[in-house]
């Protein structure tokens, strides 16, 4: 099964040069920030399966903080990308 979780976790791996493409031609910078996601969920998703592949519980807890600074670079992304301004409420 080790053998299995493995070869996942390096098709996984391979995905992310779709996902380096996209980072270094997307046409917008919402394009290079789901590509950036994609290397975050990747990322998760590999140690997750080695964790199990080869029976090291502490990956699982290195995985828990790449998702939570994942999250918190989606978010601080958003705020600085996506803001509102005060030219556009007065449009409104």
């Amino acid at each position: 099964m080790a053998v299995f979780y493995s070869g996942v976790a390096l098709f996984l791996l391979l995905t992310l040069v779709a996902g380096l493409w996209r980072v270094l031609q997307g046409p917008t910078p919402a394009d290079r920030m789901l590509a950036a996601q994609l290397f975050g969920t990747t990322a998760v998703a590999c140690l997750l399966l080695l964790a199990q592949a080869f029976g090291r519980p502490h990956l699982r807890d290195v995985a828990l903080v790449f998702a939570l600074l994942a999250a918190v670079t989606a978010v601080a992304f958003v705020r600085r990308t996506w803001t509102v301004r005060e030219e556009d409420d007065a449009a409104d």
